[in-house]
C-alpha cells in the first residue's frame, strides 16, 4: 500500500498545518474546517496526520477503541481480547454514505448464518478516540449531518433499531474540507468546528515549483521520499507528544482572558464558545512552542482560525471574513 505523503513535506499552507497541529494537541478545540481551492493539499494534510499521532492503548479485538479501564460495550470483557497498542484512527466518511454505515447496524451475516442478533459497528465506532474526516463536507446529506451533530454533542452513539439497543462512546475530532463555491455548510454544523482556515492556490512561482517537485518525487518513489522526510516527521511527532504532556500545566491568566473576551465582543461573536476556543487553541500553541504561559501573541496567532466562521454577517460590509478578522485584530491589539 502506498504510504501517505509526509506532513512535514507539505509546502506552505501554514494556517492549515497550524490548525491541524492544534487539534492534535488539544482535541477539545472542536475540530478543523478547511475551505478553499481544489488541489491545495487539504486531503493530503489530513491523511498525513496518521503519521504524526501517537498510538492509543486499547484492546486487540475491540472495534470501539475503548481505553483500558473502560467497560466493554457488550459486557463481555474476554471478547475484546488482550490489551494492545493501535494507531490513532483517522477515518474517512465518504459522501453518499448510508446511515447504517455511519452508526452501525444489525450484522446480517451472523443473523443469517448463525441466527444471532449482533451489532456491526459503523464508522463512528472506528473513529472513537481519533479523527473523522469528511471531504466535501459542504455537500454532505442533511440526515447524516443531523447524526453527526447529535453524536458530536453527546460523545455517544446510540442505536435503537432492528431489535438492537447499543450505546457506545464516539468521541472524535471532526475535520472537514471543501470548496465554498460548491455550497455552504449548515450553520449548526459550521458552529461545531472549533477552527476554520482558508487555503488558496500559491501565487509565488518558487513555491509552486517546489510543490510540484516534491509531489513528483513522492509519486516516483513513495518509500524513498518518505524515508528522506522520516527525521522531520519524528521531530514533529516528538513536538506533539511533548506538547500533549505540557498542556495540562499551562494556566490561563487575566490579561489573556480579558483580551479574548474583548476580541470576541469587538468581532460580534455570538455566545461564549469563541472565548473558550480561543483559550484552548492559544494554550495548545503555547504547548507546541514550549512556553510556560499563554501570551497575547499566542492569542493573536490563533484568533483568525477561531473567529473567521463566527462572524455575524454584515450586509453593509463587503469585505470577506479574513479581511474583517485582520481589521478587528489590528484594532484590538493596537498599542
Amino acid at each position: 500500500m502506498t504510504p501517505a505523503f509526509p506532513f512535514p513535506a507539505i509546502v506552505g499552507q501554514e494556517d492549515m498545518k497550524q490548525a491541524l497541529l492544534i487539534a492534535c494537541v488539544e482535541p477539545r478545540v472542536g475540530g478543523v474546517l478547511i475551505l478553499g481551492d481544489r488541489g491545495t493539499a487539504k486531503s493530503t494534510a489530513v491523511r498525513a496526520l496518521a503519521g504524526l499521532l501517537p498510538p492509543i492503548e486499547t484492546f486487540e479485538s475491540c472495534p470501539y477503541n475503548t481505553a483500558p479501564g473502560e467497560p466493554a460495550i457488550n459486557g463481555d470483557e474476554k471478547a475484546r481480547g488482550a490489551p494492545a497498542t493501535k494507531p490513532t484512527p483517522v477515518v474517512d466518511l465518504p459522501l453518499g454514505v448510508t446511515e447504517d454505515r455511519v452508526v452501525g447496524a444489525l450484522d446480517i451475516e451472523k443473523a443469517l448464518r448463525r441466527g444471532e442478533k449482533a451489532f456491526e459497528p459503523g464508522l463512528l465506532a472506528r473513529a472513537n478516540r481519533g479523527f473523522l474526516y469528511i471531504d466535501e463536507v459542504n455537500l454532505l446529506e442533511d440526515h447524516i449531518v443531523d447524526l453527526l451533530l447529535d453524536v458530536a454533542a453527546t460523545g455517544e452513539n446510540v442505536v435503537e433499531r432492528d431489535g438492537l439497543s447499543v450505546r457506545h462512546p464516539a468521541k472524535f475530532v471532526l475535520v472537514g474540507s471543501g470548496n465554498p463555491e460548491e455550497g455552504e455548510l449548515r450553520p449548526q454544523l459550521l458552529d461545531r468546528f472549533g477552527l476554520s482556515v482558508e487555503v488558496t492556490t500559491p501565487r509565488d512561482i518558487e513555491q509552486r515549483i517546489e510543490v510540484v517537485r516534491r509531489r513528483d518525487a513522492f509519486e516516483r518513489d513513495p518509500l524513498g521520499f518518505c524515508e528522506r522526510w522520516a527525521e522531520a516527521g519524528a521531530e514533529l511527532r516528538g513536538r506533539i507528544d511533548a506538547a500533549k504532556q505540557r498542556i495540562t500545566g499551562i494556566d490561563s491568566n487575566e490579561p489573556v482572558l480579558r483580551k479574548a473576551s474583548e476580541l470576541c465582543m469587538a468581532m460580534g461573536a455570538d455566545g461564549l464558545r469563541g472565548e473558550l476556543t480561543l483559550i484552548r487553541a492559544a494554550r495548545a500553541m503555547a504547548a507546541l512552542e514550549g512556553a510556560d504561559d499563554i501570551t497575547v501573541d499566542h492569542l493573536r496567532s490563533v484568533a483568525p482560525s477561531v473567529l473567521r466562521h463566527r462572524l455575524r454577517r454584515d450586509p453593509l460590509d463587503e469585505a470577506g471574513s479574513s479581511a474583517r478578522i485582520e481589521r478587528g485584530l489590528a484594532e484590538a491589539f493596537a498599542g
